[in-house]
């Protein structure tokens, strides 16, 4: 071995030791203990696959999973086409832009905890600054997190608090389209919808298509805003109770870490599908060229 190959993976070593010791140990040993009884306290045995045919007859699981994908489906397609409409109107060349970009970044530099309480007293039944303003056009708002059918909505629209991050990514792939594209499609007569859809859209679709991956691991491992918002059991009736929240739950409270773990790997190849069914659809509607 020569001395730059060596000098190569001296420099890539912390690296391969942070990756073995946080990321593939913790995996492989989550795959063992899901293969097993194990409270915590005891040493594992091994069972198996018990633990996942009880998963599979579980209704709280089905429960926890059907709440994540909901939620997942609206907190993704809102935050999407608010971050994209934030992205666009940003993009517009007037006095103050820099002031405004920064305003709307800002709340997602709040922590997620401090974020959850704040919305918590947002959200208040009564005195509530959301329901004071709805009693102010003569709506009586309801009480947000303490009823079944609004406490699931209610963390969806928390969700586009977090827009900022999927604002500033797609703001930098629309100032990076050609300005020769815009100036032929107003030649041809375009105006701002024709170019909005057959320019700007399919330009950008790898952007679109990044922040998309993103919001939906994200989204499907949502845990912190119902924990702090909603309490451990994701009250009311199980209508926040989303699959971390029953991992949690199962492995900290029950002490059934083999359980949860057997939770977690199933979440894992959840994700991992539906990221290969995304890579594998994404040829149809990317576009890579410039």
């Amino acid at each position: 071995m020569n001395s730059r190959r060596l000098t190569g993976l001296l420099f890539c070593l912390p690296w391969f030791i942070g990756f073995g010791v946080f990321m593939l140990y913790p995996m492989v040993a989550a795959l063992y203990y899901s293969l097993s009884d194990y409270s915590v306290l005891l040493p594992p045995v091994f069972i198996g696959f018990d633990n996942y045919i009880e998963l599979f007859s579980d209704d709280i699981f089905w429960k926890s999973l059907n709440n994540t994908v909901v939620y997942a489906s609206g907190a993704v397609l809102l935050s999407m086409l608010t971050s994209l409409t934030l992205a666009l109107l940003l993009n517009s060349r007037v006095r103050g832009m820099a002031f405004y970009r920064t305003v709307f970044f800002l709340p997602t530099l709040m922590p997620v905890v401090a974020g959850s309480i704040l919305w918590m007293w947002m959200y208040t039944g009564d005195g509530g600054i959301i329901n004071t303003f709805l009693e102010t056009v003569g709506i009586t708002g309801p009480a947000w997190l303490a009823d079944p059918r609004f406490a699931k909505p209610a963390l969806i629209l928390m969700a586009v608090w977090g827009a900022g991050h999927a604002m500033v990514i797609l703001l930098a792939g629309l100032q990076d389209i050609p300005e020769h594209l815009y100036e032929a499609a107003l030649l041809d007569g375009a105006n701002w919808w024709h170019r909005l859809i057959h320019v700007t859209l399919p330009m950008i679709t790898p952007v679109i298509y990044f922040n998309l991956i993103i919001g939906i691991i994200g989204s499907l491992q949502v845990f912190t805003q119902a924990f702090i918002m909603t309490g451990s059991t994701g009250s009311p009736e199980r209508s926040t109770l989303f699959y971390v929240l029953r991992l949690y739950n199962v492995a900290f409270q029950d002490l059934r870490m083999g359980y949860a773990c057997a939770m977690a790997w199933i979440l894992f190849i959840l994700v991992l599908g539906l990221t290969m069914i995304m890579h594998r659809t994404s040829a149809r509607w990317v576009n890579y060229e410039r």
